[in-house]
């Protein structure tokens, strides 16, 4: 069974939070709508939650369809009909509704179809426009002497027949968005596409089959006119170059959702009057026994009614040492039971649960979070209305006076202003500082997910971190050991606390035996190995009674610290380190800690980042001695501790709030909501796929300093960028008062089609000159 999100918005949100319940194109910008929730939401009997507890929590984006046809703009409400056709009401064409229970699982999204489409029709223009292009090239490399192969005139029926598919099947689309922007009175990137290729393409059109039309001024030597096919085919292979891009990005937006949704298991072990038997997750209540068998993961949110176990809460909490759980504490849904098993009572459960609220908290954060309005966009809006003008005014003054033939003066050097307005380098300006600028931040181990990541990165104030696996190893290791007993060293200390958790299955004791490993140090046989829950282990050491644990293991063995041995205790603890006290006889004979160790890059980055003027605060799932430890350690400027998925999630809004742009760095489960609402997501690649999948940069070493490296080279990037945009203007706009004609009272010039094509290809060569400077920063 499936749910089908039907409620779409424009990422550029032009007119705010407005939605549609049809997949277009927004009327305003043009640009690509896309789901509510980033992605087509699919459910099935694997849900972690109940399916109509699932369609509440998704009720205001979710329609249920069938096997029929509807309006996509609702004209008769929900009426459907049997038929496909036109809408009687808006004239929309009816568009399928395809049975649930026929889908799925592996069938695409809306996202990815359309990716797949607009990657084709990609392919298909850089197929047809690059040898257009060679063509166009003899003009200014000698060396390409085409017509010892075929006349001109051959070459030019080559160049218009390659660029037929290229404008009417490839960018077409282009077209309708920058009709419908005119038709709305709201210019953008592409009324300015639409009407600088639709000029080269019917200036040539004209030239080819009209040429006797022109004036001697627009003719070569041979009696040609010279043509801009290779204009028309480039440019929009160029925009469907960043059109692929854009879609790419938005069809993997909701992996994360996804992700998320796998973390618990399919089914669950009820007991039911006496019985254990194998039920669908969506089928346990409240109330419900449920056996945990070692290994697995919990399937909802409860409490331990019988037995106990360590649990791996890293997903919840971010914390690499799992916690050991006994009769009456809380167990979460989506975590990982250790080696024992246990019963448990179903307290929370659909969308109830801890894991369902995370789910929901990405999936708002993604919905909620504005795209950045690109620079090309704000331009083009000005631009347009420029050009336009100045063609438009062209027309008027040579039509009314200029000399005969008036109108065809008129005609052809107002098309003249839009073609050499034609914006040939702005196709370029942006995706060819970005492929430069991600390739180089690969290089130095960054990945960034799309254009809008470097945009928001150069604009950042304050950087969230979390502790674990972030500024820290994300594991436990061996960290200090003492004796307290003359008649023990240090070493002898470890190697009897190593002897006696051999046996053991909790990670701290892993910390410690591999810790007496690598310092070669051979271990003691140790008998009558006990675990007991929530203290420690014991056994027996050459008929003496040992143990390993906690505070409470002490009381079992009746033994006390010292005031000395108190204090040394306290100190480790509150430097954040995991205290375990070895027992000899009822007497303390020595101390071992364990702790998370802080990566050796991590204070190094901390200082870059605060040398270049950014703030930075770490959040953290542990205590608040760990906490303050490691702050204090790494040389943050605040930290908040015992912080769960909700706690990170609200700081981060409540920091945007007060008009901060927050990059927020993790790389757990735990992190996915703060990941997902911070202006910038940043993924340590050693963590968590589901943290990758809602970071939009992800650091591949697992290294903060990729942050540094991440935001200088975003800051070089969009001043890269900034430049492109300059030379993509700067020659055509010098070119339209000449198009229009301002020279020829004076001079008797007109526009030179060398001049133009000369002006288009050095503004092209200027930007891709400037955006390989990327490779060197």
């Amino acid at each position: 069974m499936e749910n089908k999100i039907t409620s779409y918005y424009c990422p550029m949100h032009c007119e705010g939070n407005k939605t549609y319940d049809h997949p277009d194109d927004c009327p305003v910008c043009g640009m690509h709508l896309v789901p509510v929730n980033g992605k087509e939401k699919k459910t099935n009997h694997h849900h972690p939650a109940k399916k109509a507890e699932i369609q509440a929590m998704y009720a205001h984006q979710e329609h249920k369809s069938g096997e029929k046809y509807h309006c996509p703009m609702r004209c008769e409400g929900d009426k459907t009909y049997d038929h496909p056709g036109n809408c009687p009401v808006c004239g929309m064409h009816l568009i399928e509704e395809v049975s649930l229970a026929a889908k799925t699982s592996a069938e695409e999204s809306p996202e990815e179809k359309a990716y797949k489409a607009m990657l084709k029709r990609f392919w298909v223009a850089l197929i047809l426009s690059v040898p257009v292009l060679m063509i166009s090239m003899t003009a200014y490399f000698p060396w390409i002497d085409l017509k010892k192969i075929a006349s001109e005139y051959f070459w030019r029926w080559t160049e218009f027949v390659l660029t037929i598919p290229v404008v009417f099947y490839a960018g077409w689309d282009f077209f309708v968005r920058g009709w419908n922007s005119v038709r709305r009175w709201s210019p953008n990137m592409w009324t300015l596409i639409s009407l600088g290729v639709g000029a080269a393409f019917i200036f040539s059109v004209l030239g080819m089959f009209f040429f006797g039309i022109f004036p001697a001024e627009f003719k070569d030597s041979a009696g040609y006119v010279h043509l801009y096919f290779e204009a028309s085919a480039f440019i929009l292979t160029l925009v469907l170059l960043g059109q692929v891009l854009e879609l790419r990005a938005h069809s993997k937006t909701n992996s994360a959702i996804k992700a998320l949704l796998n973390l618990v298991p399919p089914v669950a072990r009820v007991i039911r009057n006496g019985a254990e038997q194998e039920i669908a997750l969506e089928e346990v209540v409240t109330g419900d026994i449920l056996q945990v068998r070692p290994g697995e993961k919990i399937p909802v949110d409860g409490t331990i009614v019988k037995g106990n176990a360590v649990i791996d809460e890293g997903m919840i909490t971010g914390e690499s040492i799992p916690v050991e759980k006994t009769e009456g504490e809380k167990v979460i849904g989506g975590t990982v039971n250790g080696k024992t098993a246990f019963q448990m009572k179903a307290e929370k459960v659909g969308s109830d649960t801890l894991l369902a609220q995370i789910i929901d908290m990405v999936n708002k954060a993604g919905a909620t979070r504005a795209p950045i309005q690109r620079l090309a966009d704000k331009v083009a809006k000005y631009f347009v209305q420029i050009v336009v003008a100045v063609a438009i005014l062209t027309f008027v003054v040579w039509y009314f006076f200029g000399p005969q033939p008036a109108l065809v003066y008129a005609f052809v050097n107002a098309i003249a202003v839009l073609v050499i307005a034609c914006p040939c380098a702005l196709g370029l300006a942006t995706p060819m500082s970005i492929m430069v600028g991600t390739g180089r931040a690969a290089q130095s181990g960054v990945l960034v997910k799309d254009a809008k990541a470097i945009e928001e990165m150069s604009k950042i104030d304050t950087v969230i971190v979390d502790k674990t696996g972030t500024l820290t190893e994300g594991k436990p290791a061996l960290n200090s050991f003492v004796s307290f007993d003359p008649h023990f060293s240090d070493l002898e200390v470890l190697a009897l606390a190593a002897s006696v958790d051999k046996n053991s299955e909790h990670p701290v004791a892993d910390a410690i035996v591999k810790g007496a490993e690598e310092k070669n140090i051979s271990l003691f046989e140790v008998k009558d190995f006990e675990a007991v829950a929530g203290k420690g282990v014991t056994g027996k050491w050459e008929e003496k009674e040992i143990g390993l644990g906690n505070s409470r293991l002490l009381e079992t063995f009746g033994a006390k610290l010292t005031d000395k041995q108190a204090e040394k205790a306290a100190e480790w603890q509150q430097k954040g380190l995991t205290v375990m006290f070895l027992v000899i006889d009822k007497k303390v004979a020595g101390m071992v800690s364990v702790a998370d160790k802080v990566k050796e890059t991590s204070k190094q980055a901390v200082r870059a980042l605060h040398k270049a003027g950014l703030r930075v605060i770490m959040l953290t799932g542990d205590n608040e001695y760990t906490a303050k430890a490691i702050a204090d350690e790494v040389g943050i400027d605040g930290f908040q501790a015992n912080c769960l998925p909700e706690d990170k999630y609200n700081k981060i809004k409540e920091l945007q709030n007060r008009g901060q742009v927050v990059a927020m760095a993790g790389d757990g489960i735990n992190d996915a909501p703060a990941l997902t609402q911070a202006n910038i997501g940043i993924a340590m690649g050693t963590g968590t796929d589901i943290a990758m999948e809602s970071a939009e940069v992800t650091l591949i070493k697992g290294d903060l300093n990729g942050i540094v490296r991440a935001y200088d080279l975003s800051r070089k990037v969009m001043r890269n960028i900034r430049q492109n945009l300059f030379f993509a203007f700067v020659y055509n706009s010098v070119g339209v008062p000449v198009a229009a004609g301002v020279l020829y009272p004076a001079f008797g010039l007109l526009l030179s089609p060398v001049i133009a094509a000369a002006a288009m290809s050095f503004s092209s060569v200027s930007v891709i000159s400037n955006a390989l400077r990327l490779r060197n920063q």
